[in-house]
């Protein structure tokens, strides 16, 4: 193929065989990228929390592929990076999507960033990274920040497993029910959450999964970094009292006490309608929660969610 002539679907020649950034006042020449779609990780407050090679991937591309080019602008700018963007998101990736297979099936290497931290986490990377592989397309990882590892390595809870759910149903009851399901996995639970959520989301994890330990890691990388530690009762009621916080949130709760065996869903509804055909909420939520060894707490607010579901109905 000739690489001289623009592809139909990009009409921007290609890159000369080298391109240019600046690091620490010090311009540096990065060499032309082998052709495929490379993740790059970027910065998830702190622009100096880039690599070189991070750096010289998106100086060396062909085309940066962006979700909001206003956040991507801003690093490119601060390292002295030319290369055009492309905006892609969820409202146009169908669309946009056939066009940048297209030029990676002609040869050129696109890099794909996400606003902050590591694409394909909680972004509409996915989609083209599977269909790139799915059409023999070299997909290379240029690998750096994630908000994720950064709140582990700052919560002080156990990092040999974790399960990363990202943001919880928006209403308390679908979210309970979503904590329900997770509350038997053995590891750290690790979500994101919008600050104006985090108080009720704190209170329906301390309802559903009892007093386990919990960190709130805020504004990670960024100026006014910082790490709440504490119960999830404790770290409920401080935020219910505060008001929202500001910035990016990330909410990290322990697993379950070893030696405490946490139940399915629906095995504890099945106990509690059983029990609730004689006794009343009261009783019923004590007397599974003595049988279970569940935290009565939980155990009770899944009781009026059932009858009031089979109110209903």
């Amino acid at each position: 193929m000739d690489q001289g002539k623009p592809h139909p679907t990009n009409p921007h020649p290609p890159k000369p065989a080298s391109a240019t950034f600046t690091a620490f006042g010090i311009g540096m020449e990065a060499d032309r990228l082998q052709p495929g779609l490379h993740v790059v990780a970027t910065p998830i407050g702190n622009l100096r929390d880039i690599s070189f090679r991070g750096v010289a991937t998106l100086a060396a591309a062909d085309a940066v592929i962006a979700e909001d080019t206003r956040v991507t602008k801003t690093l490119l700018a601060h390292y002295g990076v030319t290369t055009p963007l492309v905006t892609y998101h969820e409202h146009n990736a169908s669309v946009v999507r056939p066009h940048l297979l297209a030029r990676l099936e002609s040869g050129a290497a696109l890099a794909l960033v996400s606003d902050a931290g590591t694409p394909l986490i909680s972004d509409p990377g996915f989609k083209l990274v599977a269909d790139a592989a799915a059409a023999g397309i070299n997909v290379v990882a240029v690998p750096g920040a994630s908000a994720v590892l950064a709140a582990l390595m700052v919560a002080g809870l156990p990092t040999d497993r974790f399960f990363f759910e990202g943001f919880l149903p928006p209403r308390s009851a679908a979210r309970r029910q979503r904590i329900a399901e997770l509350s038997p996995i053995p590891g750290t639970l690790v979500f994101f959450e919008s600050p104006r959520r985090l108080a009720e989301t704190l209170e329906d994890l301390h309802v559903v999964l009892g007093d386990r330990d919990a960190a709130i890691a805020r504004e990670l990388t960024k100026h006014y970094e910082t790490v709440r530690r504490g119960a999830l009762g404790e770290l409920a009621a401080a935020l219910a009292a505060e008001g929202p916080p500001r910035g990016e949130i990330v909410l990290l709760v322990a697993p379950p006490k070893e030696g405490v065996a946490v139940m399915s869903a629906e095995d504890l509804d099945a106990k509690l309608r059983k029990a609730l055909a004689t006794l009343s909420v009261k009783d019923a939520a004590s007397v599974v929660a003595a049988e279970t060894g569940q935290p009565r707490r939980q155990v009770y607010a899944r009781a009026v969610e059932i009858m009031a579901v089979d109110r209903d109905r």
